[in-house]
This record gives structure tokens, C-alpha cells and sequence, in this order.
């Protein structure tokens, strides 16, 4: 590589003046248009490669455990939520009544379905409907997208119907059977909505062994779980067993979900 002149002499005043300045001191005089580029010592001289775009994180695949994007859309979570809202909506138009529609009346009489159909339904309980089905929406779409909508609803139902039978059963025994009123409901999924947030739980610890970071805001999920806990001090439609019973059939069947995961 070819080394720049000591100094370069101006021809207007004949001083000899430094090869990397443009203009003379000494006169002012214009001595060349640009000063050579310095020798940066041993730099490599190629121009360096363009940094390379950080690629995208394609969509999740269906055996993939989901992160931050979800790789479809909760459908029957939202199916269970908007059964529910329906159901509100013919109780406040007078035409049926709750026992009408479903609910589960005490004594149950053997009419174990009433285990199931009392789940959606809540008669004039604004407060624990909007409690219960937000539970359902954050925790159910989080395990829909996971191992798919079929495990989830039956998450939710089995959950809840276990809790509502279990209810039912209790409160046929003494001494509790003193402390029902004659034709007393149990309305509602409380004991659904503790299902499938202990189910997500389980899930989630289980991840956390593995040593999987799913940035999980546990605070929010004690609070939701304290909520629907409580609900039965506010409302006498949201049973405590129903509760009991939900959660911990949520909890045993979150250590099945893995064996239910979608296949590719």
C-alpha cells in the first residue's frame, strides 16, 4: 500500500506544509481538494458486511407451547362465554326461569344433567357471572391454545359438573341439609372457572421445572383464585363446595392436559 508524501510544498508561497491539510497555513493558499485518508494500522480495509435483520419468530406449530403470540384463535372458550351471555339474556326477558332452563335445584332429585347445564346459567348475579366468565376467558383460552379447544371445554365441564354433583351431594347430608332452603339453586361455574385456573396452574409449575420462562403474572392468578373462592360469601347461587370440588378435579386433570396436546 502506497505511503502519503512527508509534506507537500504550496506553490504560492513555497511552504511546506503537512500532506493531510487542504489549505496552506502559512498563506491560505488551496493546496489539493481532499486530504488523504489516514491508515487506520493493520484495519481490515474491506467494507464490512451489512448486519444481518434478526428473523422473525414464525407462527407456532401445533405441538409447540405457546409464548407471547397465539397460533390460533380461542373459539371455544368464546363459545362457552357466549353460552352463558345467552342464557342471561332469555332469564331477563321473564319468559323462563332459572329451574326452566337447567339450573340445578335442591334437592337434585336424581336429574344429574342439571350437573352440567347449571354451569351457565346466573340469575340476576352480574357481579359473579362477570367474575366467573372473565376467569373462563383468561385461563381457557390460555389452555385452548395449548392442547386445544375439545380439552378445554371438557376441562370445563367435567370441572364444573363434578363441583355442582359434589354440591349437591353434601348439602342432601347432615348436618348441612339443615342450612339449605327448600328449593335452594346452585347457579353458575365458579366451580368451572377454578378448574381450569388450577389446571393452568399445574401447567404452568410443571413448564417452570422444565426451566421454561413463560413470564407468568402468578399475583393476578392468586387474586382470580381468591375471587372465585370468596364468591359464595357475596351470592348464594356460587356454592363453596362446587368450588372446593372444581379446583381440585381442575388440578388433577391439568397433570392429564399434556397427554391430550394436538397433534401435528
Amino acid at each position: 500500500m502506497a505511503q502519503p508524501d512527508l509534506f507537500v510544498v504550496c506553490k504560492n508561497c513555497g511552504s511546506e506544509v503537512s500532506p493531510y491539510v487542504t489549505e496552506c497555513p502559512y498563506c491560505g493558499q488551496r493546496v489539493r481538494k481532499r486530504a488523504p485518508k489516514l491508515d487506520r494500522g493493520g484495519e481490515d480495509a474491506e467494507p464490512r458486511a451489512k448486519q444481518r435483520r434478526r428473523p422473525r419468530l414464525t407462527r407456532l406449530r401445533p405441538n409447540e407451547v405457546d409464548g407471547i403470540a397465539p397460533d390460533s384463535r380461542p373459539v371455544a372458550t368464546v363459545g362457552l362465554i357466549a353460552v352463558s351471555l345467552a342464557v342471561t339474556l332469555v332469564l331477563a326477558s321473564g319468559a323462563l326461569l332459572a329451574e326452566d332452563l337447567g339450573g340445578l335445584v335442591l334437592p337434585s332429585k336424581g336429574q344429574y344433567w342439571r350437573s352440567v347445564s347449571t354451569l351457565f346459567i346466573y340469575e340476576a348475579a352480574l357481579g359473579y357471572q362477570f367474575i366467573a366468565l372473565v376467569a373462563v376467558g383468561v385461563f381457557g383460552s390460555s389452555l385452548e391454545r395449548r392442547f386445544g379447544g375439545l380439552a378445554t371445554v371438557a376441562l370445563f365441564l367435567l370441572a364444573g359438573a363434578a363441583g355442582a354433583a359434589a354440591a349437591a351431594a353434601v348439602s342432601s347430608q347432615e348436618p348441612f341439609n339443615d342450612l339449605v332452603p327448600p328449593d335452594a339453586l346452585i347457579l353458575g361455574g365458579n366451580g368451572a372457572a377454578l378448574g381450569l385456573l388450577c389446571a393452568w396452574l399445574v401447567d404452568d409449575r410443571r413448564a417452570a421445572r422444565r426451566g421454561e420462562d413463560r413470564g407468568s403474572d402468578l399475583l393476578g392468578v392468586y387474586v382470580f383464585c381468591l375471587l372465585l373462592a370468596l364468591l359464595p360469601l357475596a351470592t348464594v347461587q356460587a356454592n363453596a363446595f362446587a368450588g372446593l370440588v372444581g379446583a381440585v378435579t381442575g388440578a388433577l386433570l391439568g397433570k392429564l392436559l399434556p397427554l391430550l396436546a394436538r397433534s401435528g
